[in-house]
């Protein structure tokens, strides 16, 4: 019940995540990113421990192809399972399993890729795609709010959706950017209003991180 897009941006070396679902709080379980290492998506019927164990992988030099692959080798029923995969080159991979009943399918960009589950139609990841891309000099986050947008005005899913989550991982293991809204009647206009404020303020976050002597 969910539709999501990772990134790696081709200007920042930064991952990003977004998604969106018909459940609450998606944020709790499906997408994972660390600075300098990769994104992981976990999603469907989720297993939120394939998040990190993909995420280490990567981590120790694994292509997103092989990440993915190892974790539908070694994953717990697997066939229930979507995940997608990017890498620190960018490269990115994707997986379905055969037992996910209803309509699914994913859609690899440059340096992206985006899946999706419970779906009303199977060109959602590709338009997901093409609305990421459709502003390259616009901040990341923005583009991955953006690419959420294009998947609603491509039917979205068949329930509507409630929840949607908004990760952002550059120079820190953890994400310096995190937004997440966890039960709403429009998540996405709503995560996108949030990130108007919060964008505002991200730059002094980090330096309270960095150089907290001079934060305000």
């Amino acid at each position: 019940m969910t539709f999501s897009l990772a990134a790696r941006c081709s200007k920042t070396g930064a991952f990003g995540v977004a998604i969106t679902t018909a459940s609450l709080a998606v944020g709790a379980r499906c997408p994972f990113v660390r600075g300098g290492v990769g994104a992981v998506l976990t999603q469907n019927r989720t297993d939120p421990r394939l998040g990190p164990q993909g995420l280490d992988l990567l981590e120790k030099g694994a292509s997103a192809q092989s990440t993915i692959d190892a974790l539908v080798e070694n994953g717990h029923v697997i066939g229930w399972r979507q995940l997608a995969a990017v890498d620190k080159h960018g490269r990115t991979a994707h997986y379905s399993g055969k037992s996910i009943v209803s309509k699914h399918c994913g859609f690899e960009g440059p340096q992206c890729v985006s899946i999706g589950n419970l779906l009303v139609s199977d060109k959602l990841p590709q338009r997901m795609v093409e609305g990421y891309m459709d502003k390259p000099e616009a901040p990341f986050a923005d583009r991955l709010i953006d690419s959420l947008q294009a998947g609603l005005d491509a039917g979205g899913e068949i329930n509507p959706v409630r929840s949607a989550t908004v990760l952002v991982a550059d120079q820190f293991d953890f994400p310096h950017i995190n937004l997440r809204v966890d039960d709403h009647d429009d998540p996405v206009k709503e995560i996108r209003r949030i990130w108007r404020k919060y964008e505002l303020e991200v730059d002094n976050f980090i330096v309270r991180v960095l150089d907290p002597n001079n934060a305000v």
